[in-house]
């Protein structure tokens, strides 16, 4: 009887630790090393992005923030400094989808965050 018991109340823990779902599992997460190499060429992407479609000539001057997400392939999201050679440096935020196996890039979104004094 008591070992019925036990693998009653047993039971229930082995499924949620078999069908543990990642709660956050596509939402957005904190890039760790906003220096990484891949971090800095995905931001300087958005920056190239952004001048073909404005046709602006931005210049990245560095990654203040960026997240991850998980969807088919990777959403950067990256709060970057970038601004024209001898003006002033505004924050932008970006948001560039890869699929690294397929050597994809599309950038999403390039909005102006604030201006810098």
């Amino acid at each position: 009887m008591m070992k019925s018991f036990s693998l009653i109340l047993l039971l229930p823990l082995l499924l949620l630790l078999i069908c543990n779902v990642d709660a956050t599992s596509g939402g957005w997460k904190p890039i760790g090393d906003l220096q990484d190499p891949h971090v800095i060429d995905i931001a300087k992407f958005a920056v190239d992005e952004h001048n073909k479609e404005a046709t602006s000539q931005l210049r990245l001057v560095s990654v203040v923030k960026g997240e991850t997400q998980v969807v088919a392939g990777m959403n950067y999201r990256i709060i970057l400094k970038a601004g024209v050679v001898g003006a002033k440096v505004n924050v932008y935020e970006a948001v560039v989808w890869e699929k690294e196996w397929e050597k994809f890039r599309k950038l999403i979104s390039f909005d102006l965050r604030w201006t810098q004094n």
